[in-house]
């Protein structure tokens, strides 16, 4: 590691806003007498979250407040390399994972961006003074390479593209999402799941319990809740089996004999849609209009319970049925997404 130093040029004095110092005695209260110095990176990080690098003033201050001596909490300041000791852009600070993984998966052409669009070299401010860049070591998204890390948040499966297009937004004052950017569901392969494709192996609830050796297994085992039986009043597909939640409106076949694209929806892939379809569902228009209890009976027919919610699959799809857009479908549309495309999943 490279031999980190306090910057030259430093304000006059730091002190806490009353809102920090408020939270920051609620801190140290939760240490016994005596270890109040355990507080020391929560409440240099919150120093550095409020003036936007960690200055010398600050670590005194923090110092003063832990009643630590000042080499201490330098020596701190100065080994973790998530300080910035150093102003960094107001708007953005990029951290560019340069370790071996994510080298070999195009690294070197995220840093290239950030030279470009940036400054040449790390640590020095955009023209504007919104942006400043740095190479780190591992970030630990290895299996989403490459990926940079802006503030708290991570930014994975990265193409110089995609990250010109969010350094512009940002610029622009729009909003980004973190996470995968290619619309990967968490760390799953690119070309889809190649383990665990079998329910049984992880979900409770299509697995029968063993009663140990020797023993037989009941015919049945009795449910706990009886779920109520799908009922569907307005669509014209019927589906009998069991499920739980209400069903939401099911067509037999796609309005007008054309379906919209579901994998325009984050987190929809074709074997996704191709269970929506067999279900009934082919229009945003009737993702978007989805209640809770529909949620849970389409929920209840996925591998995955839980990504209507965490995908948030009803807030794109209203959008999308309005005739909008959002950054993910705009990537499908343009055959920038290869879990959307055939044989894909998630």
């Amino acid at each position: 590691m490279s031999v980190r130093r306090l910057y030259s040029e430093q304000p006059s004095s730091f002190s806490f806003s009353d809102e920090n110092l408020e939270w920051a005695e609620t801190v140290i209260n939760r240490y016994p007498e005596g270890r109040q110095a355990s507080a020391v990176i929560p409440l240099l990080m919150r120093a550095q979250e409020q003036e936007g690098w960690l200055t010398k003033p600050a670590i005194e201050y923090v110092a003063d407040i832990l009643s630590m001596p000042y080499i201490r909490v330098l020596e701190v300041a100065t080994f973790y390399t998530q300080f910035q000791l150093q102003p960094v852009g107001k708007k953005a600070h990029i951290q560019v994972c340069g370790t071996t993984p994510c080298r070999l998966r195009g690294a070197g052409d995220l840093i290239a961006v950030c030279k470009r669009k940036i400054a040449d070299a790390q640590f020095r401010l955009s023209e504007d003074g919104d942006f400043s860049w740095e190479e780190v070591e591992c970030a630990g998204a290895c299996v989403n390479a490459p990926m940079v890390q802006i503030f708290k948040d991570n930014y994975e499966d990265l193409t110089p593209e995609i990250l010109e297009e969010l350094i512009d937004k940002i610029k622009a004052g729009e909003a980004i999402t973190p996470g995968s950017q290619q619309g990967r569901q968490g760390s799953a392969p690119a070309s889809g799941l190649v383990t665990l494709t079998d329910p049984s192996l992880y979900d409770g609830s299509k697995v029968r319990y063993g009663l140990g050796a020797g023993m037989d297994e009941p015919e049945a085992m009795p449910a706990q809740v009886e779920p109520a039986a799908a009922k569907v009043k307005e669509g014209s597909k019927q589906v009998d089996a069991a499920s739980e939640g209400i069903a939401p409106e099911l067509l037999s076949a796609p309005l007008e004999g054309k379906a919209d694209n579901l994998k325009e929806i984050s987190g929809i892939g074709p074997k996704i849609e191709e269970k929506l379809n067999g279900l009934g569902v082919f229009h945003f228009a009737q993702i978007a209009s989805w209640t809770d209890e529909n949620s849970a009976f389409v929920d209840s027919h996925l591998s995955f319970r839980g990504r209507i919610e965490r995908e948030n699959w009803i807030g794109q799809a209203k959008l999308l049925a309005e005739g909008g857009e959002t950054d993910f479908s705009r990537r499908v549309q343009a055959g920038k997404v290869e879990s959307s495309k055939s044989g894909g999943d998630a």
